[in-house]
């Protein structure tokens, strides 16, 4: 059976923007965390509208308690877009550090994922041990927000934007309906599970093999991400803005997925989620000009 990778002609369809307010929230809830350069803390960035933080480093391996921190900082003065009553405490930040040092296992929230997607999520996760669903989950609003529609660039379509060369080796009619389109949602999200985890092997092996350091989830993500080549050459996740700000920006998502960053009361369930990664800030940019000696 032949792969429909499901190209159209006419404009390509966007993600849908999102409404400032359900922004805010979703930023807050998520720490959206954006990676990029050498390895240090630039700054947490203002504030948006009273609730918006979004926290930019520099490389991978930055001290990430205190990020939290202050996410929890502002976050329980100036409130999460919920209207009071959700405000962290001092043993939310070590939960929320914890996963996202995490493997990504444990049990799914499925609240946090539109209802029919938890099936299709569940069962990538389960495809081989290195990977769960929380990954799975965390991977595809990092891809796409949850728009089973979207088109993206260099021809990746649907809701894990996998690269078509990607999609027609992995892809298969998971949903019964007679094809295989990266437009179906539970063709791509299975897609995306074999992929993840021939990545997850690969990393294994070369952990095995002394070719690489680090957790077989970590170098998995950056080989989804920029591809193992790029993996073995580095002997790790590579120290750029492109590996290690994916490897983070997924894990930031960790916590909201295992149920431990606990959505605003008044939030309504999700039917399709979309959180926009924040790009990193430039280090030449945020490099105070010196002050003149007297």
């Amino acid at each position: 059976m032949g792969v429909d990778t499901g190209e159209q002609g006419g404009a390509p369809a966007q993600a849908p923007a999102q409404p400032d307010g359900e922004g805010g929230s979703n930023a807050v809830r998520n720490t959206a965390i954006a990676a990029g350069g050498a390895g240090c803390l630039l700054f947490p960035v203002g504030l948006a509208g009273g609730t918006v933080i979004v926290i930019v480093f520099c490389g991978f391996g930055v001290l990430l308690a205190p990020l939290i921190a202050i996410y929890l900082l502002f976050h329980s003065i100036f409130g999460g877009g919920g209207g009071g009553g959700d405000l962290p405490g001092p043993s939310d930040a070590s939960s929320v550090l914890a996963v996202f040092q995490g493997d990504g296992h444990g049990d799914l929230d499925t609240s946090t994922v539109p209802e029919d997607l938890v099936d299709p999520i569940q069962k990538a996760g389960q495809l081989c041990g290195a990977i769960g669903p929380i990954v799975i989950a965390s991977q595809i609003e990092r891809a796409s927000g949850f728009n089973a529609s979207l088109v993206g660039p260099d021809g990746r379509q649907g809701i894990s934007q996998l690269p078509p060369d990607i999609f027609t080796k992995y892809g298969k009619d998971d949903d019964d309906n007679g094809k295989t389109s990266a437009l179906d949602a539970k063709d791509s999200i299975m897609a995306q599970g074999r992929y993840i985890c021939a990545m997850a092997d690969e990393a294994q092996k070369m952990i095995d093999a002394n070719e690489a350091t680090g957790s077989v989830l970590d170098l998995a993500l950056a080989g989804y991400d920029v591809g193992m080549d790029a993996v073995r050459a580095a002997k790790g996740v590579p120290r750029t803005a492109e590996a290690q700000g994916y490897v983070a920006a997924v894990r930031a998502q960790f916590a909201k997925y295992a149920g431990v960053a606990a959505i605003p009361s008044g939030t309504a369930t999700p039917t399709g989620i979309q959180t926009s990664v924040p790009t990193a800030v430039p280090t030449e940019s945020l490099t105070p000009t010196p002050t003149p000696t007297p």
